[in-house]
């Protein structure tokens, strides 16, 4: 009887072990405290299909989404990763895309998460959803979906790094910089 106790006793703290081990590395990774409901990082089992939102026309495939309690409710929160060093502020792509991801996250459960979280290696931005950004989503998403189809579209060379990265750069008929 006293090594069953013993053996329980034992079992209780492994798990506990286990438990706040885990919390630490949900921490360390950025992520907020909940459950990793979605995860397209190649660490845990990776994730074959993207998150589609047929209302939006919009697809991607955050970093992670952790479903937190907010206010008394379950919401998705998306987590974007990125390897650099944090800038003082995030850019605005950054910025966007975490947005559309929270966008597509609206349409998908029917709650909008009141923020995204930008990881940077190490830093991160808790960046709010709200009406005015939801709205530059929409926006940007109609300014791209024009582009595909129109005739000639104006292109900056200003950031040579970007430029020399370019996937277009053969059809646009850029200088190397």
């Amino acid at each position: 009887m006293n090594y069953l106790i013993l053996l329980l006793i034992l079992l209780a703290l492994a798990g506990l072990v286990l438990y706040l081990w885990g919390r630490r590395r949900q921490r360390a990774a950025g992520l907020p405290m909940g459950r990793v409901a979605y995860s397209d990082t190649g660490a845990e089992q990776a994730v074959s299909q993207p998150l589609l939102s047929r209302r939006y026309a919009l697809v991607g495939k955050p970093d992670y989404l952790v479903e937190v309690k907010v206010g008394g409710r379950r919401t998705m929160i998306p987590v974007e990763v990125k390897s650099r060093r944090a800038p003082p502020a995030p850019s605005p792509g950054h910025l966007l895309q975490l947005a559309a991801y929270c966008l597509i996250i609206e349409d998908l459960y029917g709650v909008a998460p009141p923020y995204g979280i930008l990881r940077y290696a190490d830093r991160s931005f808790e960046a709010p959803f709200t009406p005015a950004v939801r709205r530059a989503v929409l926006d940007a998403a109609e300014r791209i979906r024009a582009g595909r189809t129109a005739v000639d579209m104006p292109r900056s060379h200003q950031e040579p790094a970007r430029c020399a990265q370019c996937g277009y750069r053969a059809a646009c008929g850029a200088q190397a910089l």
